[in-house]
Formats: structure tokens, sequence, C-alpha cells
């Protein structure tokens, strides 16, 4: 019967374990899909605001064998962003990993971008947060960007 009780009471411990994490990770989350929605509607402030005012906008080029880093202001993105009708940039991403310690969090999102409902490229998103005040904003993002492997 002690065996029984001791195991339950590990199982409801690691059960509330796991409840807290995923609470912790769902204000991150909201930051992420925050980013993903302003896209997707062509609004510029929502993507705008879901950036630290000192964010950094990477991503990995490989051309010719050649691999590159190029640099994007948050003000250069978002202004392309709203330029785009609704619907025409629908990055759809999925949460593969989410850590978190105190005010710092790491996502990592496999995605697949489609422009006006084609399929463009797929790749990962690694972002950093930092929260600000209670609240979470991207204070820095890279991806990487192919055609091939996108299944």
């Amino acid at each position: 019967m002690d065996r029984i009780v001791v195991l339950l009471t590990i199982m409801l411990l690691h059960f509330a374990n796991l409840q807290a994490q995923q609470n912790a990770e769902e204000p991150v989350k909201a930051t992420v899909n925050q980013l993903f929605e302003g896209m997707k509607a062509g609004d510029a402030a929502k993507v705008k605001a879901a950036f630290a005012d000192s964010a950094i906008l990477q991503t990995i080029v490989s051309k010719d064998g050649k691999v590159s880093i190029r640099n994007i202001t948050v003000q250069f993105f978002a202004d392309f962003v709203g330029k785009q009708a609704a619907g025409a940039a629908d990055e759809q991403i999925k949460f593969e990993t989410i850590k978190i310690d105190d005010n710092l969090a790491l996502v990592w999102t496999p995605y697949k971008f489609y422009y006006n409902g084609k399929f463009s490229h797929c790749g990962v998103n690694s972002f950093q947060l930092v929260r600000f005040n209670g609240q979470w904003k991207i204070q820095y993002l890279i991806d990487t960007r192919r055609k091939e492997g996108c299944e």
C-alpha cells in the first residue's frame, strides 16, 4: 500500500510540475504567435510590438555552397509586412522546444511559409525572448530557409 501512495504522489508532483511549465510557456508562445498573426494580417504595428526595442533579426542564406548571414531591421521587416495583403504571408509554425530561465526564453519553431496560398520555403526559427516588466518580447530571431526537405 505504501508503494502505491508513493507512486501516486510522484505522479501527482510530476503532473503539477508539467502543468506549471506549460503555464509558464503560454505567454512566451503568445508573443511568438503575435508575430505570425501580425504577418498573416499584414499588420505592421502588431509585428513591431512583438519585438524588443533593441531586437536583432537575421536569416541564414546559403547560395552556391556559401553560407552568409543577412541582417534585417525590425522596422524594415514591419514595413514589408505592412505592404502585404491580409492572408498573403502565412508562416505556419510548430512549437518544438521552449526553455525558460528567469527572464530569458528560447523557442525553436520549425515552419512552412506560404505566400498567396502557395508554398514558398521552410526552415526553422530560433528565438531568444526577454521578459521586460512582465511582458515577453523577441530580442533575437535567426532562421534558416530552404525549399527541400520540408516534409
